[in-house]
């Protein structure tokens, strides 16, 4: 993804772009790890030396609420962040901790003609498979 497709995504959600938001942006779509706040902080800072992780913890509050990213409650401790912003659930490996998209062609965003649905949040623990072998 280029420069000019974060740009074009940021925009798209009615983001402002600066350095910062790029910065974080480009990360998040490159690296699809479903970082936490100090893995994003960590891989920018020495680039970025003015980053901080307010600046971090205030881009992403901002990516949410604008939709361009969604905030992950999988891990109980702290929250994990995804640039994949289609319908799909995750796992977390009660081992390792790693966090997997799994495809979701079975749900649907449609619950009931009674409500308006505007977030769906389906997660799955257990054992990756590489934990499971050890």
């Amino acid at each position: 993804m280029s420069k000019q497709d974060v740009y074009t995504h940021l925009a798209d959600h009615g983001i402002k772009p600066s350095m910062q938001r790029v910065a974080i942006m480009d990360f998040l779509l490159r690296n699809r790890i479903h970082p936490t706040v100090d893995v994003i902080y960590s891989s920018l800072s020495a680039q970025y030396p003015t980053l901080s992780r307010m600046t971090v913890y205030n881009t992403l509050r901002l990516l949410v609420e604008q939709g361009a990213v969604q905030m992950l409650t999988i891990d109980d401790k702290q929250a994990h962040y995804d640039a994949d912003i289609t319908l799909h659930a995750h796992f977390r490996c009660n081992c390792c901790g790693a966090i997997y998209d799994v495809p979701a062609q079975l749900l649907s965003p449609v619950v009931s003609p009674h409500f308006e649905v505007h977030e769906t949040q389906i997660y799955y623990r257990g054992l990756c498979t590489k934990c499971k072998q050890n």
